[in-house]
């Protein structure tokens, strides 16, 4: 993992404070923030391991576990909410076979919750990937999920 972290940190040398950004382009580049990468980051930038740790660690963003090539998005924000949202959210989870938070053994899907994904005229919104589904219903899911393991 050496080559690409290298790439990566050159981007951003003459900004000292670019960790974020780092820790961002790494996320972008393996879908999570593994820990030979961090490890890297922190000897390319000659920063303590723990402080690129405390931020992974801090922002919501980042992941420290892999994530599905699908990520799966389901809008719990209040116009969601009062649509059915914990409805449409419980039977992914059971069509993924996954708890929210948690990726596929095979790594094809990741399955999060959201606060908002701004399209609350479109409620109950589903985002898979950058891919946003809006009105979705709980008998949608099947069809859904259908389209992305092809």
């Amino acid at each position: 993992m050496d080559h690409p972290i290298s790439e990566i940190v050159a981007k951003y040398r003459a900004d000292p404070g670019a960790v974020i950004a780092i820790l961002q382009d790494v996320q972008e580049k393996f879908s999570y923030l593994p820990r030979p990468a961090l490890e890297n980051v922190s000897r390319e930038l000659a920063i303590p391991l723990s402080r690129v740790l405390s931020l992974a660690t801090f922002y919501k963003a980042f992941s420290l576990k892999p994530k599905g090539r699908n990520p799966v998005h389901v809008c719990l924000g209040t116009a969601c909410h009062v649509r059915g949202a914990q409805r449409i959210l419980e039977k992914f989870e059971r069509e993924l076979s996954l708890k929210t938070g948690e990726t596929s053994a095979d790594l094809a899907f990741s399955l999060d919750a959201v606060r908002c994904v701004g399209c609350c005229g479109l409620a109950p919104v589903v985002m898979v990937g950058e891919d946003v589904h809006g009105k979705i219903s709980s008998a949608k899911v099947t069809g859904l999920l259908k389209k992305y393991r092809k």
